[in-house]
């Protein structure tokens, strides 16, 4: 009996310590120091609704945008269904997705310059990459000027600005990411005509 009583109380100190306070501590110093993470990284609008967070990429079909990269999670871009396409060098429906995402991109941005990016052909392991590279967001340049009506030169500058760098400079690589650079797209030249609500509808 007396071991039996040890047990109980050493299983509900547990309990409490590491199912109740410890999870409290961490939540409470996470929110102190790093409110923004702790909360998703989440990105409002200017009306303060959330429209997407800085860590899960989403589809922008807008010419007007920055396109990102391709992603099989779920039917596409469902944060809860991250996931690669686990389809192999030699998959023919690997093959003819890939082929079919080039021949987009080259219809969508014909005074593009150079071959398309590797990175807006192929997905990530997740799914839900919100990044691409400094190269495949020049790449498309072209293309959101002429839509948004501005030079070329002005998107160019505004993407070299959003152009994030290896984290801790040493880890990675550079980066662009595709929903605060659309974002910063809007804030600077405005939505693009006709308004199609938040950025990507």
């Amino acid at each position: 009996m007396k071991t039996l009583v040890v047990s109980i109380r050493m299983a509900l100190a547990t309990l409490v310590l590491t199912g109740l306070l410890y999870p409290l501590f961490v939540t409470g110093l996470a929110q102190a120091l790093l409110p923004f993470q702790a909360n998703g990284s989440l990105i409002a609008d200017s009306e303060s609704r959330n429209i997407g967070s800085e860590l899960i990429g989403q589809d922008f079909k807008s010419p007007a945008y920055l396109n990102p990269r391709p992603s099989p999670a779920g039917n596409g871009y469902d944060g809860s269904a991250s996931s690669g396409s686990n389809l192999g060098p030699s998959s023919a429906a690997l093959r003819d997705r890939a082929l079919g995402a080039f021949k987009a991109l080259e219809e969508n941005n014909p005074e593009a310059g150079g071959k398309v990016p590797l990175d807006l052909i192929t997905a990530s392991a997740s799914g839900l990459d919100p990044h691409i590279s400094p190269n495949a967001a020049l790449w498309q340049v072209p293309r959101i000027a002429k839509a948004r009506g501005v030079s070329p030169e002005r998107v160019k500058a505004l993407i070299e600005d959003r152009v994030e760098g290896r984290t801790l400079g040493f880890m990675g690589e550079p980066r662009v990411n595709v929903l605060t650079a659309n974002i910063a797209l809007d804030r600077q030249f405005g939505r693009p005509k006709p308004a199609r609500g938040k950025p990507g509808d």
